[in-house]
């Protein structure tokens, strides 16, 4: 997988997992159930606990995005890309992972998997970084 492949599916799972939640909140205001603003931030999150998980996993993905993104163009700009693409199917398969994980559940099983999911982009990400210097 290429690195601007890779790029592109991690910005596709980051919009799906926006989605999970929006479309189950759309309904809701359009009927009148609850207010537009009902969500806002600061109030209390009623929402079931998997859309709350999803959400979660959604600012998951926005938080490490720009990092990726960056890591990538870098390594296309500078001619290195093939360094790129050599961990970056790896990166957004464990993104990925990471966020099916966290929408399963919180067990402390579930947690480590995600962490370790999480570590894993993080050191091929730092891996990246040095490499692209």
């Amino acid at each position: 997988m290429t690195g601007m492949t890779a790029l592109l599916i991690y910005i596709v799972w980051t919009l799906i997992l926006a989605l999970s939640y929006a479309t189950y909140r759309l309904p809701l205001v359009l009927t009148g159930k609850k207010a537009a603003n009902h969500w806002e931030r600061g109030k209390p999150v009623d929402d079931p606990e998997f859309l709350v998980r999803a959400k979660a996993a959604h600012l998951n993905c926005l938080e490490n995005l720009p990092l990726f993104a960056a890591l990538v163009l870098i390594g296309a700009a500078t001619d290195q890309i093939v360094t790129v693409n050599a961990v970056a199917g790896i990166i957004v398969a464990a993104r990925i992972g990471q966020s099916l994980v966290h929408l399963i559940g919180t067990s402390f099983p579930l947690v480590f998997i995600r962490a370790s999911l999480f570590l894993t982009q993080v050191a091929l990400m730092l891996y990246l970084a040095f490499a692209l210097i």
